[in-house]
């Protein structure tokens, strides 16, 4: 792994790191909470309080990940305090597919269609939370019928947009922030950053700006929280302190995983009941189904890399028995192996879907655009798609986006990079240095934690973990710890000089506070 240190570019200097915390402190004094950063169209506002004045029939039209969850629940609950006329409706992964279609709407109308009730009124406003901004018929089929759309979504605009009543859009911020602030547009007390938080993190918006100041109050609100969802879903992820972490890897999975391989609905009633009893059974389920989740996603991937191409800038890889609700992890996994953008094609007798991820500096979203008139739907980010197409048409996308690919991805893309702002003597590592560091936190996409190198000597070596996978040392006085290091042990000697890249952590363990390397690379 080449290490770039940017210190010796002088591309992070002193002037632009206080002037990112200037900037920040600026949005975080606006009391009490973030204010939004973009301009939601009146006529949106305006549609939602006359359908509520109205006791209209209202449907808030979700998706099935955590972003798509909170945001239903984030608008649900915003509405709900103004009328009981309201429903939220999350697709089915396997049934409807992903975003507003015309089975989506066919199986929201018979949700909310009481039987033998004659005085039953029809929907007439469906609300879409992280979907919409592609689903030009399914837009037009609900304006058949006499029903509004309106479109809540953060996802790549197309060049022409569906024929919706009102589109509140920004790619900015994830869909459950949009939808935070939407409410707050119609229902002036309502407060939910706790919810914006979890899905600004799991969706991986970069923590800058407006996104860092929402996750460091709802951090916060998270932490202080009586919504028995949370607590629930923390105590069953052995969660004491919700963080960055805890919600990027304990917290969404289990959120996550109920629309991957069960029903999203589970995830949507664990976050809007208000019975701690219910929420610990929610809780329970939720982890039982992420269990089975890895479980599944750790087999197919194993199926998956005995058929990855060789020679090829980019990994295409179908078969009948991928799961779709796990194809996006697969794919995530084979980016992590090998380096290169994967799309995982779970096989229909007629309809095939897909989920792609991708390396910095390639764009899947485009990629994939490229193939459209082979597509029957696409929709994404730069770093992560889905698609469908149909099943006979999968040997002619591999060859097109390969060619594609080809053309894109230099050498250089291909090569793995560590940026490190600073390189630094051991002996400046300090618990002061890692409390100024925090002013820069919470970290995560878009503000990565500092990164050092340094060189030291050996003064320890050990391994430990299960499998001794993990690699201790001791180096100049001071702990490192390398996950998934242990491998180097055999190369290492004490008194041995070694250069490290690391980002300051504290290890709290027996309840003593000390500063500790956590280790990303090794140069020996």
């Amino acid at each position: 792994m080449k290490w770039d240190i940017e210190s010796k570019k002088k591309i992070r200097k002193i002037k632009d790191i206080l002037d990112y915390l200037i900037s920040d402190r600026k949005i975080e004094l606006d009391p009490p909470e973030p204010k939004c950063p973009f301009k939601i169209s009146p006529r949106a506002t305006t549609r939602i309080k006359k359908a509520v004045k109205n006791n209209e029939k209202i449907v808030v039209y979700g998706d099935y990940d955590a972003d798509g969850i909170c945001a239903t629940a984030i608008l649900w609950e915003a509405l709900y305090k103004l009328t009981k006329n309201v429903t939220p409706f999350i697709p089915s992964r396997e049934k409807e597919g992903y975003g507003l279609s015309i089975d989506g709407i066919d199986s929201a109308i018979a949700q909310t269609t009481r039987p033998h009730d004659s005085c039953d009124r029809p929907i007439t406003l469906i609300i879409t939370v992280d979907n919409g901004i592609v689903a030009h018929e399914a837009v037009d089929y609900a304006r058949g019928k006499s029903i509004d759309v309106i479109i809540v979504d953060h996802h790549q605009k197309p060049k022409k947009l569906p024929k919706a009543y009102a589109i509140v859009h920004t790619d900015k911020l994830c869909a459950a922030a949009i939808a935070h602030f939407l409410a707050q547009s119609f229902a002036i007390t309502h407060s939910s950053l706790e919810l914006a938080t979890i899905a600004t993190i799991t969706d991986l918006i970069p923590l800058s700006g407006i996104n860092r100041a929402i996750v460091k109050h709802g951090l916060k609100s998270l932490n202080e929280s009586n919504r028995p969802g949370i607590k629930a879903l923390a105590e069953v992820a052995g969660i004491k302190n919700i963080g960055v972490y805890e919600i990027g890897y304990l917290i969404g999975p289990r959120l996550n995983a109920a629309g991957r391989i069960d029903s999203a609905l589970t995830a949507l009633r664990l976050l809007c009941t208000n019975s701690p009893q219910k929420a610990r059974e929610y809780a329970e389920i939720l982890n039982a189904t992420n269990k089975e989740r890895q479980e599944l996603t750790e087999q197919q991937t194993l199926r998956a890399t005995s058929y990855v191409p060789q020679a090829e800038k980019i990994i295409v890889v179908e078969h009948e028995e991928y799961h779709q609700g796990v194809i996006g992890l697969i794919a995530g996994k084979l980016v992590e192996r090998y380096y290169l953008p994967a799309i995982v094609i779970s096989k229909g007798e007629e309809v095939s879907k897909a989920s792609a991820r991708s390396i910095a500096g390639f764009n899947i979203i485009e990629a994939i655009r490229s193939c459209s008139e082979l597509l029957i739907n696409a929709g994404g980010h730069p770093m992560a798609a889905g698609f469908s197409l149909k099943t006979g048409e999968i040997a002619n996308f591999k060859l097109q986006i390969s060619k594609y690919a080809a053309k894109k991805i230099t050498d250089d893309l291909l090569e793995k990079e560590l940026k490190i702002d600073l390189e630094i003597p051991l002996d400046l590592i300090t618990y002061g240095l890692f409390r100024q560091l925090q002013q820069l936190a919470p970290f995560g996409i878009g503000n990565p934690e500092p990164v050092f190198a340094s060189t030291g000597t050996i003064q320890s070596i050990r391994t430990v973990g299960a499998d001794n996978k993990h690699l201790k040392l001791a180096i100049n006085g001071l702990d490192a710890i390398y996950f998934n290091g242990g491998n180097l042990v055999g190369q290492l000697k004490i008194g041995q000089k070694i250069s490290l890249a690391y980002y300051l952590s504290l290890d709290t363990f027996n309840g003593n506070q000390k500063v500790q390397l956590k280790v990303k690379d090794v140069k020996i």
